[in-house]
């Protein structure tokens, strides 16, 4: 696989940290030993890492192919929201990782979904992601749509490049939100110094939009809705952040220390997906039931409200 791109700013910016800020998928470590194995050339030749960049010059990428192992099915129970020839839609529960990945190869939904759809599944992303056109984090939970074959594949790859599939979120937030909606209209990229996190910045960040109304208040939290208008890396959790108001149980985004003993990772459910089906042409929107959790901490948080300082320490 090859990569290219034309240095038209940042000139004296060192190779390896324009490169890691330009392909925010591949970590910086992982860059430098591309450069070291000479599968980056600057204008038709090998340097170090340490190269300060010029305004024009031509950076020639290779990207080696991934050795991936073999992926096994696993005979895991799925919560299958629809199902058909062309695509299944499933509600993705907490804790569960979406593909296999270093330090997860078995126990993800892509194992769940070789058993269960056997070899009814797009080979477009490789052998890892099977199916897979879009993911939401481990600790997310709610309606993920996966495809069974190359030509439902390209549809919904093509839907979510120019936006038109409709993705809404609810979620809980630290703090009381003034308005009612609003839109976060901010780009996110890779955080300058912390590699795992993604950041909102106008550097090396890509488009990224988030419409959000209010559903309820708790003084110290507010549920709300996401729409999503792009489909950034930890979206909703990086837009909310940047305003103030981090998502409940969002401890890298958010406060440290959660509040709530109990509760693991961010308050975040995809609710409802809506797409043009791939064979008929027509639109199909599902919705996934809020976890157990999730409405168990909403009663708790109702039923607090008024008080100052809720901390619900059997949760």
């Amino acid at each position: 696989m090859k990569e290219l791109f034309i240095v038209e700013s940042q000139e004296g910016e060192r190779l390896d940290r324009y490169l890691a800020a330009a392909m925010p998928e591949r970590s910086r470590s992982y860059v430098q030993k591309l450069i070291k194995e000479q599968n980056v050339l600057v204008n038709g030749g090998p340097v170090k890492a340490s190269y300060r960049l010029l305004i024009g010059d031509r950076l020639d990428i290779t990207l080696p192919e991934a050795q991936e192992p073999d992926i096994v099915a696993e005979n895991i129970p799925l919560d299958i929201l629809y199902e058909d020839s062309e695509l299944i839609i499933v509600n993705k529960p907490k804790q569960m990782v979406v593909h296999p990945a270093a330090g997860h190869y078995s126990g993800t939904l892509v194992n769940g979904l070789m058993y269960h759809c056997r070899h009814e599944l797009s080979g477009i992303n490789g052998t890892m992601r099977p199916g897979i056109v879009h993911r939401i984090d481990m600790d997310t939970t709610g309606s993920l749509v996966v495809c069974k074959n190359d030509k439902a594949h390209q549809s919904l790859a093509e839907q979510l490049k120019v936006h038109s599939i409709r993705r809404i979120y609810v979620a809980i937030v630290h703090g009381n939100l003034k308005e009612d909606k609003g839109t976060v209209d901010a780009p996110i990229g890779r955080h300058p110094t912390e590699r795992k996190k993604m950041s909102v910045h106008t550097k090396n960040g890509k488009q990224a939009v988030t419409h959000y109304q209010v559903l309820d208040r708790f003084g110290d939290y507010t549920y709300i809705q996401c729409e999503l208008e792009t489909g950034r890396t930890h979206q909703i959790r990086v837009h909310m952040a940047s305003i103030g108001h981090p998502l409940l149980g969002d401890i890298i985004y958010g406060p440290r220390k959660c509040p709530f003993p109990k509760l693991i990772g961010q308050t975040l459910h995809a609710k409802t997906l809506g797409l043009i089906h791939p064979e008929t042409g027509e639109y199909l929107e599902i919705e996934a039931p809020l976890p157990e959790y999730f409405v168990e901490l909403l009663e708790r948080l109702r039923g607090s409200k008024g008080e100052s300082d809720i901390n619900i320490k059997n949760f």
